[in-house]
């Protein structure tokens, strides 16, 4: 096992003391485990694991299959965000507050969502957006600012 946590740590480029302060254990522990004087712990394995959770214990453990398990994390494409309060404007009726490129009529939240949500004082009455950015799924964005 002090193979597969020495090449843990080299694949996440830490040292022994950043990886013994993430996980809360002592650095000559870690040194007395990558030396093969000690065995780890029960309770460093499930240290380790419960901060990386991406991390495989089938991996880690046994040395069976890959080093990081599958995470399916949601994206920002995948988070739908409610819109309601005054008139939605878009580019093409109101082009002096668009400051971003093309704008994507198959987003989920389309440009006229961000220009209603812009103007909204309900989602903090002590807040107000001064930004919204758009990700487009060819890997640019845009910005607006409202005025």
């Amino acid at each position: 096992m002090k193979d597969r946590i020495l090449a843990f740590l080299q694949n996440e480029n830490k040292s022994y003391a950043q990886f013994a302060e993430e996980i809360g254990v002592q650095p000559s522990g870690i040194s007395h485990i990558l030396s093969g004087r000690n065995n780890p712990s029960l309770d460093f394995v499930i240290k380790m694991l419960q901060k990386y959770s991406s991390l495989s214990a089938e991996w880690l453990l046994f040395g069976r299959g890959p080093m990081y398990r599958l995470v399916s994390q949601p994206t920002l494409f995948d988070i739908e965000i409610p819109v309601s309060g005054p008139e939605p404007r878009s580019a093409e009726t109101d082009p002096a507050d668009w400051r971003g490129s093309d704008i994507a009529s198959e987003a989920r939240v389309t440009a006229s969502d961000a220009f209603a949500m812009a103007g909204r004082t309900d989602l903090n009455p002590d807040k107000r957006i001064v930004m919204v950015l758009f990700f487009y799924d060819d890997k640019t964005f845009s910005e607006y600012r409202p005025t």
